[in-house]
């Protein structure tokens, strides 16, 4: 390969789909749709492992393990947060309580940094098949930075092999005129 090619998508780097884990993007205060669209998928397959991981944009990636578990601390080290274990236990709880029927094996991940990344290496550590994410309905200011930025689900399919379920979160109607 040559210097600066990046490995693009083909069918020798597909990942299987049987036997092969789902990661799927979390954030706090999500509906529980995502967790449960990707439990679907899970039973659908066999009963998969499932990864949820969250990756905390205040945090910054110290190292990654081959588990895909990261070491993390603040951005600014002189401001010390440890509100991350809240949010970390706050999640948790949540996955716990909505996947209580599902019967397959999940993990939860809290992961660092910029989300289309930290999914990605995810992905890559437990060679999962692919990657569940939720579509939110950004408001004004989200949508400017979704426009500038790309959105973590649009991030992830330019970016990775793997491809990308987007769970919708919000419909718009079609006859309404656009809010920009």
């Amino acid at each position: 390969m040559a210097f600066g090619r990046v490995p693009q998508p083909s069918p020798q780097r597909m990942v299987p789909v049987p036997g092969h884990p789902i990661v799927v993007g979390v954030v706090p205060g999500q509906p529980e749709l995502v967790a449960l669209t990707a439990a679907a998928w899970s039973d659908a397959l066999g009963g998969v492992p499932l990864y949820f991981g969250y990756s905390d944009p205040s945090r910054i990636v110290d190292s990654e393990d081959a588990d895909g578990t990261v070491r993390h601390s603040a951005i600014s080290p002189d401001q010390a947060d440890d509100s991350w274990q809240e949010r970390e236990a706050l999640i948790r709880g949540f996955l716990a309580t909505v996947l209580a029927d599902h019967t397959g094996p999940w993990e939860f991940r809290y992961l660092a940094g910029r989300a289309d990344r930290a999914l990605t290496h995810l992905a890559r550590a437990v060679d999962a098949s692919a990657i569940v994410v939720g579509a939110k309905h950004p408001s004004s200011t989200e949508r400017l930075r979704e426009f500038i930025a790309g959105s973590v689900a649009v991030r992830l399919a330019r970016h990775q092999h793997r491809p990308v379920v987007i769970v919708p979160l919000a419909v718009v109607d079609w006859k309404a005129p656009a809010a920009w």
